[in-house]
């Protein structure tokens, strides 16, 4: 345990987790429910599969852009006022993106959503840090990881079909409103966590960011996780923003099952490999130095054959099959995103330091929805789909190697 850590003892810590698996669960209901309505949206606004792109990509932009400042701020505010303000803001964004009856309206209520939303993460693995030791964080982290996939589900499923019976605008009001309820909620739920050292410190607030900053992007180790982050960030985003249309075009499913289809199967397999990695990360990183990272590298590549067959899948139980051992593997390398980071971070640092990496995955995620639209005029869906597999491939081989240095330094 570093210096300053925090723990305490009783059930706490896993209420803790619990409580913010709901909040968790509308980050990512939210972000994922215009995915799902972008065929009703396209028609209504009259967009272009590049518009429509920048629609996905602008939250993603600002998400990027706003996470160094949200990791500081993690670090300096008590993570519980970030999160139950976060929560507030953007849930009330969500609601307000009811109201966009244009594309330029449309693209500006995404961004604020990814302004909102960029100040979750850090705070949620600060606060999470500060309650579990090395020994339980992998299993906290991956038992709330759990709800990205739920709340994935929830945004693509529901989304669509409330859209069905009510126009696509409703699930916005509805998710918003809920959000809003649950931040009222926490206001008296979250207990305040012991202050921690980079609370309190006097140092000139931007040169503090300024160095905080610097600090994590001079470790290489750290560099090459965000260079990781990145390309599974990419990945992932592909599927998020485009497999709904994928599924509509490509299989004529119907637009409520495309949007369950599209989430449904992938999303609930990563719950089950989010806590199996999870454990097999602790197990792993008890016995090794630089288990947690060779836990993610086993789970990129494993996925890498079923992301190839998900893009040429020509049955839809084919298709399923493939999702489902995709999203199973990606539940592994997710499992220990930031516990893999926290091992090579002092705790005074961790809030800038997953602000920084969650700025550099998304800006990498961010470019997906664009990149694919444009390429799939070209090659197609299911080709640019099947070619996400080479980035998995790649991903794998700089998990491994890091993993064995770390074991050499250990």
């Amino acid at each position: 345990m570093t210096a300053n850590e925090t723990r305490t003892g009783g059930a706490y810590p896993w209420l803790l987790v619990g409580m913010l698996w709901f909040v968790c669960l509308f980050n990512y209901a939210d972000r994922q429910a215009i995915f799902s309505v972008f065929p009703l949206i396209r028609t209504e606004l009259a967009l272009t599969p590049i518009q429509l792109g920048i629609v996905g990509s602008s939250f993603m932009w600002m998400y990027a852009l706003a996470g160094p400042v949200a990791g500081w701020v993690s670090d300096r505010v008590s993570p519980r006022k970030v999160i139950v303000g976060a929560l507030a803001f953007w849930s009330a964004v969500t609601a307000g993106t009811a109201f966009s009856h244009s594309y330029g309206v449309l693209v500006f209520f995404r961004t604020l959503g990814g302004l909102g939303e960029a100040f979750y993460f850090p705070a949620a693995m600060a606060l999470i840090g500060a309650y579990h030791s090395a020994a339980t964080r992998s299993r906290a982290m991956a038992l709330h990881q759990s709800s990205v996939y739920a709340g994935t589900i929830a945004g693509g499923a529901m989304s669509a079909f409330i859209a069905e019976q009510h126009g696509w605008r409703t699930s916005f009001t509805l998710f918003g409103l809920l959000g809003l309820v649950l931040a009222v909620v926490l206001i008296f739920s979250l207990k305040r966590p012991p202050r921690l050292a980079s609370e309190t410190q006097q140092e000139n607030p931007l040169l503090h960011f300024v160095h905080g900053v610097r600090d994590v992007l001079a470790q290489g180790r750290i560099v090459l996780m965000i260079a990781v982050f990145m390309g599974a960030n990419f990945v992932a985003v592909v599927f998020l923003t485009w497999l709904p249309t994928f599924l509509l075009e490509k299989f004529h499913m119907s637009l409520s099952n495309a949007g369950f289809s599209s989430t449904a199967y992938l999303q609930a397999a990563s719950v089950l490999g989010v806590l199996l990695g999870g454990w097999l990360a602790d197990r792993f990183a008890s016995k090794r130095a630089g288990g947690r990272q060779l836990t993610q590298a086993i789970g990129l590549l494993c996925g890498v054959p079923f992301l190839f067959l998900t893009g040429w899948s020509i049955t839809v139980i084919g298709l399923i099959v493939s999702m489902i051992g995709f999203g199973f593997f990606k539940g592994i390398y997710d499992a220990n995103i930031w516990a893999s980071l926290y091992d090579v971070v002092p705790v005074e640092k961790r809030g800038v330091a997953a602000g920084v990496m969650n700025s550099f995955g998304w800006l990498g995620g961010g470019f997906a929805p664009v990149v694919i639209a444009a390429a799939a005029q070209r090659f197609g869906l299911s080709a640019c789909i099947s070619a996400t597999s080479v980035i998995y491939l790649c991903l794998a081989m700089m998990l491994l190697g890091l993993s064995a240095n770390l074991r050499k330094a250990a």
